[in-house]
């Protein structure tokens, strides 16, 4: 009896243990991806293109052309994409940072109204503070001064372009080792049924990543060119850019579409003269969003990729608080990445099924079942 109870003990202080590391473990992923951010993040940028670009580059190594030929092809034409997109849209985002404070004047006085409102509780909470602040003799405060928005903006768009260089580099590079890094992945396992359950891993992966990349691409193209055509129709200066935005910003669950329509309608205020006319293209935008995320995403993305909205929304806010925006945009591709190595290795399919959506059928059953064993 005695024996038995040691062991259940030691037993329990085993899991104990293994719980704890695994949890250490998690935390420390976390701090290293917080800190090493600029090299983990072209890094991960590329096998997720390399990822979604493998079945086109399969496609045309089967026409008979080598494998670095038709990923050098791959990586220009993407190369291009990112490009041209700079091109268009860059020259006026870049001239809009400049007139930030013109435009926050514009928007300042056309929403006088609700300006006076805010700056009458701004006053008297200023009021407030010099109060306190006059009474208390505390040591002076010693403000540091934050560099202007010009140098931070020319310090983000050098950070985002060599991460965007380093993912390519890196993507040309698997796309032209064809299935090198596939066997060398397999090689690692010693039994056979390690392998093959890696290698079916692998592909499940390539798969689904690729087919849900490539699809939203679409969609998203389709929303944006939708979106300028909206916005041109009802006289919005500069459509195109705004379509270029719902293109970019769509790759943001959730608040990509929130992040859009607070965009236009701010410039469709400054632009319009009637605010009751200004606020027609910010409920256009939110309303083809709503269409494409409600009705077309779903349908086109199918039951194996849906993810579950939870989950969703809580990766885009864990990786958007460590890396960004660029976390954010990477957030659902990795959640995905996710999913499927779940689904295809023991132990963890319960992680697995929670990330994933809901199936109707089995809650439009679970009443009748229910009933059924009462």
């Amino acid at each position: 009896m005695t024996s038995d109870t040691t062991t259940d003990e030691i037993a329990d202080d085993l899991k104990a243990l293994r719980r704890a590391a695994v949890l250490l473990a998690t935390l420390a992923i976390f701090v290293i991806a917080y800190f090493a951010r600029d090299l983990i993040l072209p890094i991960l940028l590329g096998f997720l293109l390399a990822l979604t670009l493998s079945p086109l580059n399969r496609t045309l190594q089967r026409l008979g052309l080598p494998a670095a030929i038709t990923a050098t092809f791959l990586i220009i034409a993407t190369s291009v994409g990112i490009v041209s997109v700079v091109y268009f849209a860059g020259g006026t985002v870049a001239a809009w940072s400049e007139d930030a404070p013109n435009i926050g004047r514009q928007l300042k006085n056309k929403l006088s109204g609700v300006n006076d409102a805010i700056e009458a509780v701004q006053d008297a909470s200023d009021e407030v503070e010099q109060m306190t602040s006059s009474a208390s003799s505390g040591p002076q405060e010693v403000v540091v001064q934050q560099p202007g928005l010009l140098n931070s903006a020319v310090t983000a768009a050098a950070s985002t372009a060599t991460s965007i260089v380093v993912a390519l580099i890196l993507a040309l590079f698997l796309l032209a080792s064809g299935d090198l890094f596939y066997v060398k992945l397999v090689q690692t396992f010693k039994s056979l049924s390690g392998k093959k359950r890696a290698l079916g891993a692998v592909y499940d992966i390539e798969r689904r990543v690729s087919g849900y990349l490539l699809t939203i691409t679409a969609i998203n193209a389709c929303l944006g060119v939708t979106v300028a055509l909206a916005l041109w129709m009802l006289g919005l200066e500069y459509a195109y850019i705004w379509g270029i935005a719902a293109f970019l910003l769509n790759y943001l669950p959730i608040l990509g579409g929130i992040i859009g329509t607070a965009l236009v309608a701010a410039y469709s205020i400054i632009t319009f003269d009637s605010l009751s006319y200004a606020l027609i293209a910010p409920i256009a935008y939110q309303a083809l969003t709503s269409v494409e995320a409600q009705f077309v995403t779903p349908y086109l993305i199918g039951k194996r990729m849906e993810l579950n909205m939870v989950a969703v929304f809580l990766t885009v806010v864990l990786w958007g608080w460590l890396w960004g925006i660029a976390g954010a945009l990477v957030a659902v591709p990795f959640l995905l990445v996710f999913k499927v190595i779940c689904e295809n290795f023991e132990g963890l399919e319960t992680i697995g099924n929670f990330l994933g959506g809901a199936d109707k059928t089995d809650i439009a059953d679970e009443p009748a079942a229910n009933s059924v064993s009462g």
